[in-house]
């Protein structure tokens, strides 16, 4: 029993550590007081933006949620809303926190007019002196900028997911959740109604579950079961004010880009925030829906260098692995297709009957089936030749094969990848038996090194690219040949 006991802490205890144990630990198990609400990670980066010649008065009537989304359950939908009603009052705030904008109030402007009137009213009618010069109520103040926006979507359950396994009653499983909201923002002129600038931003909103449990016999009418577990909700709230103040952020840099407004800043600051800003903007518009990073990676040419393993599938049986190594290079046609040859050198051996070293010279073309990605799959196939180290025989032969690589810089690539090799000949062992040629397997790790510029994404600037590329082989050719008959070159 007591080692039953043990097996269940060990259980519960490895499910903690593996899940994340501050999530665990962290239990309500009190009540809490009221506390000042947290700030999200882009306060501080608005709370420390440079600041401005002059702040912007902005009013904002209505920043609404404007999706109509019902907050989604496992049995359909509630009545509640699925994103804050609140959002003008979280912009109200980032705009304050950046100090770039005064808002004033416009929400709720008949309270505030009402109030007006309340006070003039009852100045005129308890004002003791009808000849004192009392000050009149100082005038509202008017904006020059209107923002204007909402949140205009909440996808649910964009990725949905999760992993599990039990054993012997022994089990654990995880689930996870994502969903994704959108916020558009602009500035509108009050003086002439232009749009002088929108920004959209999207935030995902994570939701995680994860549990243990232990269910066993341990004795004979004796059941023991354990359970445990937790699920985690990013608060709605905070991905909106993350967005909002997102937002506030880029209309901030891209105004002073347009020239919009100005800052106090060093223009060397101010300049290298604009720059570290449009790198982000870049790198989202080539970002995919599921944070998929779309850019131009792999350049046109590249070297690889493997090293791994090599299996006869012969006449012997027994077959033994043995090494086997590759150097050789690439030349793309497109981001998708290349052609690659290689030289490789390997052994291959049967327990007991047969080992000997080959060479092979190998020709094929390679699909990438993701190049934008830094992972990606890819698959190949051609033919080539391979020969004993003595180079006494000599056979032809078909290979296809498959892997994957991981671009761990803008040069360099790790790449994990099986060869089958379908050799034209039934001698690679110096046996000859049955109808079936032999074969031999290659798996192998290794190192791709690539050069020059990567290939255009649009398949029109690739060729644009190409046109440019022959006009100026042409261009050299020509000043080539003046060259020779002892003309100065034009252009």
């Amino acid at each position: 029993m007591r080692h039953k006991f043990y097996q269940v802490i060990l259980v519960i205890s490895c499910s903690i550590l593996l899940s994340g144990c501050g999530t665990y630990f962290n239990q309500p198990i009190t009540i809490e007081q009221a506390r000042i609400g947290e700030d999200t990670r882009f306060t501080k980066a608005l709370r420390d933006f440079p600041l401005p010649i002059e702040p912007v008065v902005v009013g904002v009537y209505k920043f609404r949620d404007q999706t109509g989304q019902y907050k989604p359950t496992e049995a359909g939908s509630t009545f509640s809303t699925a994103v804050t009603q609140g959002a003008t009052t979280i912009l109200v705030k980032a705009l304050e926190d950046s100090k770039w904008f005064v808002p004033i109030e416009r929400e709720n402007l008949s309270n505030l007019l009402n109030e007006r009137n309340i006070i003039r009213s009852t100045r005129k009618e308890y004002r003791k002196n009808k000849n004192s010069n009392e000050p009149q109520l100082p005038p509202l103040l008017y904006a020059g900028i209107i923002l204007e926006g909402g949140i205009v979507s909440y996808d649910s359950n964009i990725i949905t997911g999760g992993l599990g396994a039990r054993y012997f009653g022994i089990g654990g499983s995880t689930q996870y959740r994502q969903d994704r909201i959108t916020v558009y923002l602009r500035a509108v002129s009050t003086s002439s109604g232009k749009i002088l600038k929108t920004v959209y931003v999207s935030k995902t909103i994570l939701s995680q579950a994860l549990d243990a449990s232990f269910f066993r016999y341990v004795k004979f009418s004796r059941l023991l079961e354990a359970e445990t577990g937790f699920t985690k909700n990013e608060p709605g709230q905070i991905a909106v004010s993350e967005a909002i103040e997102k937002a506030v952020e880029a209309l901030i840099i891209e105004g002073i880009e347009d020239k919009l407004w100005n800052s106090k800043a060093e223009p060397e600051k101010i300049n290298a925030l604009i720059t570290d800003y449009n790198a982000e903007k870049n790198e989202a518009q080539n970002t995919g829906l599921y944070e998929r990073y779309f850019k131009e990676r792999r350049g046109e040419k590249a070297a690889f260098a493997n090293g791994g393993l090599a299996l006869i599938s012969g006449d012997y049986n027994n077959a033994d692995l043995s090494y086997s190594a590759r150097i050789g290079g690439k030349w793309y046609f497109n981001p998708y297709l290349n052609a690659n040859a290689s030289l490789s050198k390997f052994q291959l051996r049967n327990e007991g009957a047969f080992s000997e070293g080959f060479n092979a010279i190998d020709v094929n073309a390679e699909l990438t089936l993701l190049p934008f990605e830094k992972l990606s799959p890819f698959f190949f196939g051609g033919m080539g030749t391979v020969n004993s180290d003595d180079f006494d025989r000599t056979f032809f032969k078909f290979q296809y094969g498959g892997g994957i690589e991981y671009l761990v810089s803008e040069h360099v690539g790790i790449s994990l990848n099986a060869t089958h090799n379908l050799v034209l000949g039934d001698k690679l062992d110096n046996v000859t038996q049955g109808k079936r040629d032999d074969q031999y397997f290659n798996f192998s790790l290794g190192l791709n090194w690539y050069f020059k510029n990567p290939l255009k994404m649009d398949k029109e600037l690739r060729k644009q690219k190409r046109r440019e590329q022959k006009e100026l082989r042409k261009l050299k050719k020509r000043n080539q040949k003046v060259i020779e008959n002892g003309e100065v070159p034009k252009g």
